[in-house]
């Protein structure tokens, strides 16, 4: 009976750990499922909310102590990553907004960037950070710093651009986002009560293909309309979706300048970071009450965070690689 249910358990976790070695192919393969297949996202969206939980939960559970620890030793350049993507992206992209006129032209459009901006980013950027060779660790403590303070600067930003074009108050959305990091954090230190961070660590293949999958049923259900958007009104979409690439590759670019004197790997590794904005965690807070132009965006931003990671790769492999060698061709260096 015992072999039974372990062979039972093998197939799954095999299966999940062939998903998880995937990397960003995997990531980035999810998004034309998405919208490929239509009826998944009519058949997903009621498992939305729930999906953005887990996710965070995996994140928050899979969060290395030790590392988080040695990097809040060195808090200026912490603190410096925090105040950028927290206060400085928000900051400059709502400025934008009304000193173009977006915010009266095209307040649904309006809506989605601030909302962007206002996000903190990605749970899944230390992840995606390492499957490229990014300095991993540096991102997790930004990530973690950034995310403690999102609740407190978005209800902030909120009140100062936002106005009545948000369903809910500025406080109500700054405690909807604190609550739920609250639960997923709750969650996620109980998992690691139980099972302990070396079993966790021992299963990162199977963890990162159920990561996958409740990545997909995100995407799914946030990018089921996207089809049918097109077939509506193409060059809207396409325009919709030009604009979500180019704000993605501005903030890695300008992310990556900006930080350019720690090194373009740790740069760049934060500009990936800034860039994977938490699109979903605002979704959770605003219970999805946003005009169709705002979840078209949404939609169609997955695109850019997905792609981006796979497409990246060669250049981060590279830097990675001329810092090697300089390290290897440094006086004292091993030889």
């Amino acid at each position: 009976m015992a072999a039974v249910v372990r062979t039972i358990f093998a197939l799954p976790l095999r299966a999940l750990s062939w998903l998880g070695s995937q990397g960003t192919r995997a990531v980035a393969t999810i998004v034309f499922i998405a919208v490929a297949v239509p009826p998944l996202g009519a058949l997903l969206r009621p498992y939305l909310t729930a999906a953005i939980l887990a996710l965070l939960c995996i994140s928050f559970m899979r969060v290395d102590l030790t590392a988080l620890y040695s990097h809040l030793r060195r808090p200026a350049l912490v603190a410096t990553a925090t105040a950028w993507t927290t206060i400085g992206v928000p900051l400059i992209v709502g400025l934008i907004a009304h000193a173009t006129g977006l915010d009266s032209h095209a307040p649904g459009l309006f809506l989605a960037m601030m909302l962007q901006g206002m996000a903190s980013p990605m749970m899944a950027a230390p992840a995606l950070a390492a499957l490229m060779g990014l300095d991993a660790t540096l991102v997790l403590v930004a990530l973690v710093t950034a995310t403690a303070v999102v609740p407190f600067t978005a209800s902030l930003f909120a009140g100062l651009f936002l106005g009545g074009v948000l369903s809910i108050s500025p406080l109500a959305l700054g405690a909807k986002l604190l609550g739920i990091l609250a639960i997923s954090l709750f969650a996620a230190t109980m998992i690691r009560w139980i099972f302990g961070a070396e079993a966790i660590q021992r299963h990162k293949q199977p963890i990162d293909g159920f990561n996958i999958v409740i990545l997909f049923i995100f995407a799914s259900a946030i990018m089921g309309d996207v089809a049918h958007d097109f077939v509506g009104d193409p060059l809207f979409t396409i325009g919709i979706a030009a604009l979500a690439f180019a704000v993605y590759f501005t903030l890695l670019a300008v992310t990556t300048l900006l930080f350019r004197r720690i090194g373009y790997e740790r740069a760049l590794a934060l500009g990936l970071m800034v860039s994977q904005r938490n699109l979903g965690l605002m979704l959770a807070a605003t219970a999805g009450a946003l005009p169709p132009t705002t979840w078209l965006y949404f939609a169609l931003t997955q695109f850019p965070i997905h792609l981006a990671p796979y497409l990246l790769t060669p250049i981060a492999r590279r830097l990675t690689a001329r810092i090697d060698t300089a390290k290897a061709a440094a006086p004292g260096s091993a030889n």
